[in-house]
């Protein structure tokens, strides 16, 4: 019994410990991108990165889940007769839901990875202690733009999300269940409120800032050699994966609590 205590006490001590780094990390970062110089050229490459090459990927999903999810409403929905609601449905999903979460999973299997795996190589072949002997702190030049991006560019990503995944929708509810498309586009406006698009931004907001956190943290603290990286990229998709999930429950319950 004193065993599995211990355990359970190492286990709670590491979590709380990982957890306090994380937190003093974020804090590094948002204290040196406050203040000059910043590298403006190194925000524009992250914005590209994440929000740009992340298009095609987040496109996909978001149409095949709006139409997937037309398909499973209208299967459910015509046991009662309420067929209408699909349109309502599917617009209120994609906003307030599934276009944040999905969206912020898939660049956190693409970009979180990616910048855990080149920050970790820039510290295994010892980049980064370069880049402090050339006076550039490491936390301005790699941490503070890829974060800022993420900020900016996960709700851009969000809101072509949203529009594609209702179109997704549109187009099975119009070409294969028969919807009359004026009737499915009034229904579709009738019941959305600036509120739930707002709310998958503010969700989104937070979304890129726990990928490009994790994907820098993990990176920054990797360990030595190819196995050292590896480990770091697949903490960093893990992680943020699961606080995505985290979070999502978290602002769901403060957004739309009564």
């Amino acid at each position: 019994m004193l065993g599995i205590l211990t355990n359970i006490g190492h286990i709670t001590l590491a979590f709380l410990s990982n957890c306090g780094r994380i937190v003093i990390f974020f804090l590094s970062a948002i204290k040196h991108g406050l203040r000059p110089p910043w590298y403006g050229r190194q925000l524009l490459t992250q914005l590209v990165q994440i929000g740009y090459f992340s298009l095609p990927v987040v496109g996909l999903t978001a149409i095949f889940t709006g139409m997937v999810l037309a398909l499973q409403s209208y299967t459910g929905f015509s046991r009662f007769s309420a067929e209408s609601a699909i349109a309502t449905v599917v617009v209120l999903s994609m906003t307030r839901e599934l276009g944040p979460v999905l969206a912020g999973l898939m660049v956190a299997g693409r970009v979180g990875a990616a910048m855990a795996a080149e920050i970790g190589t820039m510290r295994v072949t010892e980049q980064i202690d370069a880049l402090t002997t050339l006076s550039t702190n490491p936390f301005k030049y790699l941490v503070a733009p890829r974060i800022l991006a993420g900020l900016l560019m996960l709700p851009a990503l969000v809101l072509v999300a949203d529009i594609i995944g209702v179109f997704g929708g549109y187009i099975v509810g119009i070409y294969k269940l028969g919807f009359n498309p004026a009737n499915y586009l009034q229904q579709t406006w009738k019941y959305l409120e600036a509120n739930d698009v707002i709310s998958g931004l503010i969700k989104a907001s937070v979304f890129g800032v726990v990928i490009t956190l994790m994907g820098c943290y993990h990176g920054y603290n990797s360990g030595r050699g190819a196995e050292g990286v590896g480990r770091a990229t697949t903490n960093a998709v893990v992680s943020a994966s699961i606080l995505i999930l985290f979070m999502n429950y978290a602002l769901t319950t403060l957004l739309f609590e009564k």
